[in-house]
């Protein structure tokens, strides 16, 4: 062949390949690109004005099953995107051990959610507050001498690099600009009410642009703490404040005289803790303000749209120093959302949906029909099987002189048992310097004291009989501090020493009693665990011809955590407000279903029931002969 029809039979494929290159393009699948950008007073989509209206929804907080109806139910209310944090203590719980599987899919979230026409903010942070344990911090990270969080300090910055890596692994390509739903990513959160470090935050942002996030990235702040908070060359997003003309002027003033203009939390109403009143606002103090935001043309993320529930031991705690309260938050994240807990539409959703339809631009579709509300059972009374002693077949015991912290015992959550062996015939006062959190007191297998953080509770006078004395601790992580400046004093357990009658009880031996999963099978009790005070295992089955969401009825029972057909569904505690426990219709069965029920303090009882309702505003259980 010569050069010359070489040349010819190339030209021709060419011209070949350019007719086919059209058919083969509409066969390919592809994903539309957008463009996200910031204008001096709104944002831009793909070049037009695009104004926000978004909820804050978790997704480890919703069963994965569940993900799309609840987004459904966002799309109903009228909102156009959805915000959620990524929580680096649920896909790295152990160092270089990374899970983004199950309901931890946090990709598969987004892409739902695109999939259901909403765009996401990101909130990767790391730091998240959420009323999460540690505040989304991993607990591993107090075992590094000299680490502290939200910090440039080295150690915290090579973890910090290499989780944020992992995410941006996992969510980087969802970003607008590649295709995804995700508009903006959050750097830090609300830094500005904790320090003034603007190194610090420089940092954050070149960590995400590295990671493979190259969006708009943004911070947020409580409206005092905005200028703290803000670095220069980001936009400053603004929390709690819902009046348009404060909103613009404290944008403008931190970030050359322009906007967009973002409230990225507002809040509806508030969470809930322990040992305190079930948190409730009207929906109608919150129209108003609402409707002045949309009209104004401003964009919000409402925190939250749907709260769900921080399953298992993952709830935080506030405290604000000695002298104060410890305030360890409830299972129940409901928020007196505008989705309760189960997904359905409360007051507070037909009210804003109200007001999110007179904004509507004119070139939308109406707003969806509002889904109706998921069906709920009240289940008959479960007779429990007979109790089993929780400490009964201890694993290996971890020996040392002084007692070992849960984060020296490479133990996240859960519960420790601290055992010593004292001299007996004495009587006097037991002091456990830095309880964290809730300890029972057992002197040869019987309980004589509970202590309890919350009530600034250390000390208990007890007598010990003759001859040698077992002295159990049994110690109940209640939740690291998530907010604050005591985030880098979070360890577990029994931090300091333990005292009797004024002197250091030494050689302990530790039991770690992590309880993530239910315990295995029931053993035969070491003792008479319901004559003892002990607590106990108890469990049973059920059966059901047709599953629909229920509400576990804890008002008879003391304080523990409940698993269902393999689920922790958290904990419940006779001190209220909570005294429900939520179980979504997708972790039931028709046919049979088990449950197990860890009793710290009422061994005898023994029967459950359920609701179709839930409880979460009731105060502790009347005493006998008492009132409540």
């Amino acid at each position: 062949m010569t050069r010359s029809m070489r040349c010819f039979c190339y030209l021709l494929l060419a011209a070949l390949a350019a007719l086919a290159l059209p058919e083969a393009r509409a066969q390919a699948p592809q994903t539309a690109r957008h463009t996200f950008a910031l204008g001096p007073d709104n944002f831009l989509l793909d070049g037009k004005p695009f104004q926000m209206i978004s909820g804050e929804m978790h997704y480890p907080r919703i069963p994965r099953e569940a993900w799309r109806a609840r987004l459904r139910m966002a799309k109903a209310m009228g909102l156009n995107t959805i915000g959620t944090y990524v929580f680096w203590n649920l896909h790295e719980p152990e160092p270089g051990r990374f899970d983004f599987t199950g309901n931890n899919d946090v990709a598969a979230f987004v892409k739902t959610a695109q999939e259901e026409g909403l765009w996401v903010i990101l909130r990767p942070s790391p730091y998240v507050c959420a009323e999460w344990e540690f505040g989304g911090y991993p607990y591993w990270l107090q075992n590094t001498p000299g680490l502290q969080v939200r910090s440039l300090e080295p150690q915290y910055v090579a973890a910090y690099r290499r989780y944020l890596t992992a995410v941006a692994r996992q969510l980087a390509p969802l970003q607008v600009g590649h295709g995804g739903p995700v508009l903006m990513v959050q750097v830090e959160n609300e830094y500005g009410s904790y320090g003034h470090d603007q190194a610090y935050l420089a940092l954050n942002k070149q960590l995400f642009e590295q990671a493979g996030f190259d969006g708009l990235l943004y911070t947020c702040d409580p409206a005092n703490d905005v200028a703290k908070g803000h670095l220069p060359g980001l936009l400053p997003a603004v929390n709690g404040l819902d009046r348009p003309r404060e909103v613009r002027q404290l944008v403008r003033a931190n970030h050359g005289g322009q906007g967009p203009f973002y409230i990225a939390e507002w809040y509806p109403a508030w969470f809930d803790w322990w040992g305190a009143p079930h948190h409730t606002v009207p929906a109608a103090q919150f129209v108003a303000p609402l409707d002045s935001v949309l009209r104004a043309g401003l964009s919000i993320n409402m925190y939250m749209f749907h709260g769900g529930t921080t399953r298992g031991y993952l709830n935080g705690a506030n405290y604000k120093g000695p002298g104060t309260g410890y305030e360890p938050q409830t299972s129940s994240y409901d928020y007196d959302a505008p989705l309760d807990e189960a997904g359905n539409a409360t007051p507070k959703f037909r009210a804003f949906r109200g007001v999110i339809e007179k904004y509507r631009p004119a070139d939308q579709p109406p707003l969806p029909a509002v889904p109706a509300a998921r069906p709920a059972i009240a289940l008959p009374p479960i007779a429990l099987g007979p109790a089993a002693s929780a400490l009964a077949g201890l694993p290996a015991p971890v020996a040392s002189a002084r007692p070992l912290t849960f984060e020296a015992l490479h133990q996240a959550y859960g519960f420790v048992l601290y055992r010593a062996t004292v001299p007996g015939g004495r009587a006097g006062l037991l002091k456990i310097k830095e309880l964290r959190d809730y300890g029972l007191v057992f002197v040869n297998g019987r309980r004589v004291a509970t202590l309890d953080r919350r009530l600034r509770q250390d000390s208990a006078q007890i007598s010990l009989p003759a001859g040698p004395v077992v002295l159990d601790i049994l110690v109940e992580n209640l939740g690291r501090i998530n907010y604050g400046t005591y985030l880098n004093d979070n360890r577990k357990g029994i931090t300091a020493q333990v005292l009797f009658q004024g002197r250091e009880v030494l050689n302990w031996q530790q039991f770690r009693l992590p309880f993530g999963a239910a315990p295995a099978a029931a053993r035969a009790p070491a003792y008479a665990a319901t004559a003892t005070g002990a607590p106990v295992l108890r469990r049973g089955t059920f059966r059901l011809a047709q599953v629909g969401d229920t509400y576990l009825d804890m008002r008879p029972w003391g304080k523990g955590c409940v698993w269902l057909n393999g689920h922790h569904l958290g904990r419940y505690w006779e001190v209220g407000p909570q005294r429900t426990l939520y179980v979504p219709a997708e972790w039931l069965h028709q046919g049979a279903n088990e449950v197990v029920v860890l009793e710290l303090i009422k061994p005898t009882q023994a029967t459950l029931a359920g609701l179709d309702h839930p409880i979460l505003d009731a105060g502790p259980s009347p005493k006998p002969g008492g009132t409540n």
